[in-house]
């Protein structure tokens, strides 16, 4: 049996969740997320828990019970909690800014890159530290948001300019050597 499908998801008391079919709504302080499950699982609540179960324990039967029960986790903890990725930017003459709600990163190149973020995202921007924070409720398009402004100028293994998440360690790469010979 999956060990992360068979646990049960405790749904906090901030949250809401509605079961129609296939369909399963969670709703809580932060906001309201909806996803299509599969017509092959099942969601119920029991005991003020969201339980997921699969109708065989033939190999795609698994690998889906696994992935609902974990999609249908972050949908909670996004509605309950939210979640955030912070990114720095590292490089002489790199800086960031926000203009009215776009993102404007000068990153090196001839022109500034704008990114405007989708809805139910939000993008600040911490100036005197380089940073921007990327947050949101749906942790997909949070990480997808996060990873496309990482993207605009990735960290190079040489100097260590660009953008990086927080905490990510770049191995630094030893330059060219003059005169070995």
């Amino acid at each position: 049996m999956s060990r992360v499908g068979k646990s049960p998801i405790p749904i906090p008391d901030k949250a809401k969740i509605e079961i129609n079919q296939s369909t399963v709504t969670v709703t809580g302080p932060k906001g309201t997320l909806s996803r299509e499950i599969h017509p092959d699982m099942t969601a119920a609540i029991e005991d003020n828990q969201l339980v997921v179960t699969r109708p065989s324990d033939a190999k795609r039967h698994r690998a889906l019970h696994g992935l609902t029960r974990a999609l249908l986790n972050n949908m909670v903890v996004g509605v309950t909690d939210g979640y955030k990725r912070e990114l720095e930017v590292i490089g002489v003459g790199y800086r960031v800014e926000m203009r009215g709600k776009n993102l404007v990163l000068y990153l090196g190149y001839s022109h500034p890159v704008v990114f405007s973020a989708p809805d139910g995202i939000n993008v600040s921007a911490l100036p005197k530290e380089n940073k921007i924070v990327v947050e949101g409720i749906d942790k997909q398009l949070v990480g997808q948001c996060a990873a496309k402004i990482r993207s605009f100028r990735k960290p190079e293994p040489y100097k260590g300019k660009g953008i990086r998440y927080v905490g990510e360690y770049v191995r630094a790469k030893a330059g060219k050597t003059a005169g070995a010979a």
